[in-house]
């Protein structure tokens, strides 16, 4: 059985970023910035770098500001030009996709990422796809997405990101019931939302990334409520298991939680020191606060 090339990425973005005010009363949480690019657009380049050619973005009041950032400036553009600011310009420029390949669907209720996802089903129609939650942020030599295409491309099916995570953390996540495992491939044989520590099949938790097939479509139609009478994507995948294949994959890199006040800080410190032009002052104002407190 040959498997379909995922093509297209769903971006559920029609969060209210609540942990994050008043720093979102009137911005995006999705375009907080990690050092000086905002999360957002982390999760489109670490798409394109995985082969994704459409970016479905499933959007909610308040969301325009990602809209513009995925869109020409020309006043911009102009300004810098006239100035010769080359660098900028590139910065401005060069990672945005192609025209036509942005398309933008309102999820007009919050009633959990299954329906966000769900509300992009005309958008993906019958081919496998990818869903990219911004909040996730992961720091690896080889994207995160493009780690699980590639193994999507040995087992087909659906596969997931995973974890392990403190146990008294479980009732945060989705938590597999894991099966065997083959090198960094980890069969699913159940899955649970947000299950109670003592409750928990395993520690090894879902983060925001999956390669799905279009008939999770199908059961999130049914539009059933699970944990925090949401509904839940972890419910329709489990839906899913006996019916295709369904691995976890446990990813190379670090993760950085960007939903969490802690976790965006040591993400921007991080990635600060990734970067050639920041590392030194960074690390001695880190080292030097650190003696200092």
């Amino acid at each position: 059985m040959s498997i379909r090339k995922v093509r297209k990425a769903v971006f559920p973005v029609g969060g209210l970023g609540t942990r994050f005010l008043p720093a979102t009363k009137a911005m995006p949480k999705e375009m907080l910035p990690v050092v000086d690019k905002p999360l957002i657009q982390y999760a489109v380049e670490e798409a394109r770098a995985a082969g994704i050619e459409e970016f479905i973005f499933v959007t909610g009041r308040g969301k325009s500001a990602i809209e513009d950032h995925f869109d020409q400036s020309y006043e911009l553009q102009e300004q810098l030009e006239s100035k010769n600011k080359q660098e900028e310009l590139a910065a401005i420029a060069e990672w945005l996709p192609a025209a036509g390949a942005v398309a933008y669907t309102r999820q007009m209720e919050p009633l959990g990422l299954g329906h966000a996802v769900w509300c992009a089903r005309n958008l993906v129609g019958g081919e496998p796809f990818a869903v990219l939650l911004a909040d996730d942020l992961v720091l690896s030599d080889k994207p995160c997405l493009k780690q699980m295409t590639e193994a999507y491309e040995e087992t087909g099916g659906n596969v997931v990101a995973v974890m392990d995570v403190p146990r008294e953390h479980t009732n945060r996540y989705g938590i597999l019931d894991p099966g065997p495992t083959s090198g960094s491939l980890v069969e699913v044989k159940g899955l649970v939302e947000k299950p109670d520590p003592e409750l928990a099949p395993s520690t090894l938790s879902i983060i925001g990334r999956y390669v799905l097939q279009p008939e999770v479509f199908e059961y999130l139609e049914k539009r059933e409520r699970g944990a925090g009478n949401e509904i839940q994507l972890t419910d329709a995948l489990a839906a899913q298991i006996g019916v295709s294949p369904f691995h976890g994959l446990r990813f190379e890199g670090e993760r950085f939680d960007c939903g969490d006040k802690a976790g965006f800080l040591r993400a921007n410190i991080a990635f600060a020191l990734e970067r050639e032009d920041l590392r030194e002052d960074v690390q001695s104002f880190v080292n030097n606060y650190a003696t200092e407190g």
